[in-house]
């Protein structure tokens, strides 16, 4: 790492100038070969982003995280709160995963599949530089007075921002209420639905602030994955990092000069144009290492090999490589901590396929009424019950009946048969009548069958308080 400047980056952050002010980053607009493939895969990730609300499969949303009502899809899949331990160990998988994915490629996933870089990077910022140009352009143009066309372009681009705002939120709020319930209150009108409106807005409100103004300091202040890399990275994670070694040789970085033999001067390949430094959305060095702010959004990169190719210099002065790399040319050995990082998270996941096929679509609940004793019928006890059905597919349940399994005696359902219609539950008291001669305890385990059209589709155990013998 080069000495040539005092590391002041590490007492402060880019976004906060001396003042303790908004300092506002205009970055260079980035083009290159990885600008050009993350912009392919976030077109990708925001057609998924945008669609996965209105895809729906054997009559199930693709994705469904409706709190309210207590109904959650998962690739189609429906989930109910019964279901608890399967998000437990699904939220332990993705904690496994993030562990494994940093640890091994850093923070890859900032730069390439992140909502908050995605959308401030390949939708807000392209719009900012399709309205106001590139980086000394929006610099001048937010120095100067409020003339005619700073009016105009300023205008345009917030009134743009509160639209793409809206329309995040209108996609948002599909996951959370129903991507059918939305487009039905959409259809009927904001006064028909004012809830819905004034959470739209509510939503807008807080997108249009975050991309307008708070912008990269999502990623610097209130993320918490970056202050994670600390705690995750080695010396053998890869990120994009600066080659110092061949960038810096024994006396540093200098400005180019024609015809200056530079190996013997002693000077290193980087020609210190700063290009990686404008061209960087969060306002870092990359030179002066791994730091808190980085995204690894490959910017730099692209800008360094662009002017490394104009020089006749060998691209990859800035790159994607780990400490030990640079150093030693070390690559990436799998090591005993991402060995059993990744058992686990293969154990993991192999549990929760396996749960995921053995896991009943009726559930089924049958407690006895509280507060109330049993009742002697002649040689007959009866107990009274309620019972809670939940149907978990997308079909209907029709001729729903409970009879007994492992005991003789009735079940007495009060309004007769009933139907669980899909996805939805439904709750009910029923009366169980078995012989006293058939009870061995006061507290008997009892085995209920649900029927449904005749066939067993699922059983509940229960007890049975009767008379001691």
């Amino acid at each position: 790492m080069s000495s040539q400047k005092k590391e002041i980056f590490r007492d402060s952050i880019g976004t906060i100038d001396e003042s303790g002010s908004r300092n506002f980053i205009y970055p260079k607009k980035p083009k290159g070969k990885l600008t050009n493939y993350r912009t392919f895969v976030s077109w990708i990730l925001l057609a998924i982003m945008f669609s996965f609300p209105f895809i729906k499969i054997n009559g199930n949303q693709f994705i469904l995280l409706n709190l309210a009502d207590r109904k959650f899809n998962i690739f189609s899949f429906p989930f109910w709160p019964q279901d608890f331990y399967l998000l437990v160990i699904s939220v332990l998988i993705g904690i496994i995963f993030i562990i494994l994915f940093t640890v091994i490629f850093g923070r890859i996933f900032c730069g390439w599949m992140c909502p908050q870089t995605i959308f401030m990077e390949m939708v807000f910022r392209k719009i900012e530089f399709a309205i106001e140009g590139d980086r000394q352009k929006q610099i001048k143009l937010n120095k100067q007075g409020w003339t005619a066309e700073k009016i105009r372009k300023k205008g345009l681009k917030w009134f743009a921002f509160f639209l793409i705002s809206f329309l995040i939120a209108n996609v948002f709020l599909a996951y959370f209420i129903g991507g059918d319930i939305l487009l039905q209150h959409i259809k009927e009108g904001p006064f028909v639905n004012l809830g819905t409106f004034i959470k739209l807005l509510i939503f807008t409100a807080v997108f249009y602030f975050v991309f307008t103004w708070f912008r990269e300091q999502v990623c610097i202040i209130v993320c918490p994955y970056g202050r994670l890399q600390g705690v995750l990275l080695d010396n053998k994670s890869i990120n994009v990092a600066y080659d110092h070694k061949r960038g810096e040789a024994s006396n540093g970085r200098k400005k180019i000069r024609k015809k200056e033999n530079r190996t013997d001067l002693g000077y290193g390949d980087c020609i210190d144009c700063n290009q990686c430094v404008i061209v960087c959305p969060t306002g870092i060095d990359i030179r002066n290492g791994t730091q808190l702010e980085c995204i690894n959004c490959t910017a730099c990169i692209d800008a360094c090999d662009e002017i490394m190719d104009k020089i006749g210099y060998e691209k990859g002065l800035i790159r994607y490589a780990s400490e030990d790399d640079i150093l030693k040319r070390e690559k990436l050995k799998f090591t005993g901590r991402l060995k059993l990082n990744a058992a686990v998270l293969i154990l993991l996941m192999g549990l929760l396929v396996s749960l995921l096929f053995i896991r009943n679509d009726v559930d089924a609940t049958i407690v006895k009424l509280p507060g109330k004793m049993y009742y002697t019928e002649g040689n007959q006890i009866k107990n009274v019950y309620t019972y809670k059905l939940i149907n978990k597919t997308s079909n209907d349940i029709n001729n729903v009946e409970l009879k007994l399994i492992n005991h003789t005696g009735a079940i007495q359902m009060i309004g007769g048969k009933t139907k669980v219609n899909n996805q939805n539950l439904i709750e009910g008291t029923i009366f169980i009548i078995i012989p006293k001669k058939d009870l061995k305890s006061n507290k008997e385990k009892i085995k209920i069958g649900i029927y449904s059209n005749g066939e067993l589709i699922e059983t509940a155990i229960t007890n049975f308080p009767g008379p001691v013998k």
